[in-house]
């Protein structure tokens, strides 16, 4: 009986330390420390909560609307969790327009031809007409396209799309702010060529993409480093790359024009308030790779909202929150059309609308 219960112990210790050298000796799990960037002073303002107050739109028809667009009719399209895009028209009714197989879908912009393009994080990028749906490019450079992001189309019918990360896929997008190794890019696609080039690599978790209000520049978000960053296109510095604005009260997540030629960034809380040690530890990231759902105390997104207006010189305008998540949580974008600001979330069934004359 002792020598069973000895073999026994001697078993699941050598599991218990043959899990742990994998763990920590032969994972391609291999984070660094991250110092996660101090907030700037002339960022720190008191909470307001006008995100409590949204008008829902969609409420239960809508599952995680994670990006939002509207067309040259005023129709409002977003991708939802359960592959459709969906529509909302001019008289308020709603629309399962077009059910795309993927259940990945994330950013959507609408081309000058009327289409949509939308993000599938497993296909690349997709074109949805009224009946057809195909894919425009999967790969770059040879390799497949991994986690494409957000997109927006250019007068000139290029395509700017952001992939948050070139070694993780959405289900496990956190791993990548633990790793806190640069593994996001910044694409351009062609559609008279048919050609996908790199812009821009090592991005840290490349996120929103839009261009300015002339199209000379692009501003594309890299979300763990709580920084935009400004890519001309356009003049004499065309090619080299700026930072847009750095030190954010978040890390930055989609972004898009106002009709004003400033920005609306949605901001995310990427660690929960008291946890900011585990970003410094080696072993403490190790241990969260090994059990992925234990990122989710880590994380801080489902606890608040917040959003910002940035104009064109890089300074905060504006800023709109939920500061303990009562309302609205996880916000990732907010789009401003008709003097409204309309958000959507990958933790709601809705998009809020936030009359701007009112906030």
């Amino acid at each position: 009986m002792a020598l069973k219960h000895y073999l026994t112990s001697s078993f699941l210790l050598a599991c218990l330390l043959a899990y742990s050298c994998q763990i920590f000796f032969f994972s391609p799990f291999s984070p660094d420390p991250l110092e996660l960037p101090p907030v700037s002073s002339s960022f720190l303002l008191p909470p307001n909560n006008q995100l409590q107050g949204v008008i829902k739109l969609g409420e239960g028809f809508l599952k995680g609307p994670e990006a939002i667009c509207v067309d040259k009719e005023g129709i409002l399209y977003t991708a939802t969790r359960d592959g459709w895009i969906k529509r909302l028209h001019r008289n308020g009714s709603w629309e399962n327009w077009k059910m795309v197989k993927g259940r990945s879908l994330l950013g959507i912009t609408i081309t000058k031809e009327g289409d949509v393009v939308v993000c599938d994080t497993e296909e690349g990028l997709l074109k949805v007409g009224e009946n057809v749906v195909s894919v425009l490019t999967s790969h770059v450079n040879g390799s497949r396209i991994r986690f494409a992001d957000d997109v927006i189309a250019a007068s000139d019918g290029s395509l700017y799309f952001s992939v948050a990360s070139t070694k993780y896929e959405l289900h496990n997008w956190y791993l990548d702010v633990l790793e806190a190794k640069p593994h996001g890019q910044l694409l351009k696609y062609d559609p008279s060529s048919g050609e996908t080039s790199i812009l821009l690599d090592d991005l840290c978790f490349a996120n929103g993409v839009a261009l300015s209000q002339d199209q000379h520049y692009l501003v594309v978000c890299e979300t763990w480093k709580f920084r935009c960053l400004k890519y001309w296109l356009e003049g004499e510095n065309k090619g080299q790359t700026e930072i847009f604005i750095d030190h954010l009260p978040g890390g930055p997540d989609n972004i898009n024009l106002a009709p004003d030629g400033s920005f609306w960034i949605a901001l995310l809380e990427l660690t929960s308030e008291g946890l900011e040690f585990v970003h410094t530890s080696k072993a403490s990231k190790k241990f969260l790779a090994a059990f992925p759902k234990l990122t989710k105390l880590v994380s801080g997104v489902h606890r608040k909202a917040m959003v910002v207006n940035v104009a064109a010189d890089g300074n905060i305008a504006k800023k709109f929150d939920d500061s303990n998540g009562k309302v609205m949580s996880f916000v990732t974008t907010a789009l401003e059309f008709e003097n409204h600001l309309y958000l959507g979330s990958l933790n709601s069934d809705f998009i809020g609308k936030l009359p701007l004359k009112v906030a």
